[in-house]
């Protein structure tokens, strides 16, 4: 697949990603989504973003969290400044708690609805792809495989949402 010259024009890749991490709460010794960033756009990075947040903010948001779940997303859209944005939604096969899959689909709507707000952004329909083997046996995280399968579905979905041409037509990749 060709890749979008707004996503791949400098041909660079970083990634921070680190375990438990929300866009608002911190663990100790961590810093949340919106503050990496707000550092790397401080920094000068300038190009397409792939946000692969939420199963955490969602747990948060249903323990009681003051921050909505549309105002996250608001503060990570107003780091890409206009730019190209694919967010990966979630899924977790929980049936209750926190990391419930029903409030996973919580916030998966509530991406749905933040396209009509923000025209340069995607969704990659990862809650449709991810198999029931993919994940450890406490239902949230990916084993080495599933690892392995969402990353590769990542890099062609994010092929698909800004293709060489443009955007894709349709706001939702599978």
């Amino acid at each position: 697949l060709e890749f979008s010259r707004v996503c791949f024009r400098n041909r660079h890749l970083s990634i921070d990603a680190s375990g438990g991490r929300s866009i608002v709460e911190e663990m100790p010794g961590q810093v949340n989504g919106y503050k990496v960033a707000s550092a790397w756009r401080s920094q000068g990075y300038r190009g397409c973003w792939v946000f692969a947040l939420g199963t955490n903010d969602t747990a948060n948001v249903a323990a009681g969290s003051s921050v909505g779940m549309m105002a996250r997303i608001d503060q990570m859209m107003a780091v890409a400044h206009g730019e190209p944005v694919m967010w990966v939604n979630t899924r977790t096969l929980l049936p209750s708690g926190y990391w419930a899959n029903a409030n996973e689909r919580t916030w998966d709507a509530t991406l749905v609805k933040a396209l009509a707000k923000y025209p340069d952004m995607r969704i990659f329909d990862w809650s449709a792809v991810a198999q029931p083997g993919w994940f450890l046996s406490d239902g949230i995280h990916y084993n080495s495989l599933g690892c392995a399968m969402r990353a590769k579905a990542i890099a062609d979905a994010l092929a698909r949402a800004f293709p060489l041409n443009g955007q894709s037509a349709g706001k939702i990749v599978r």
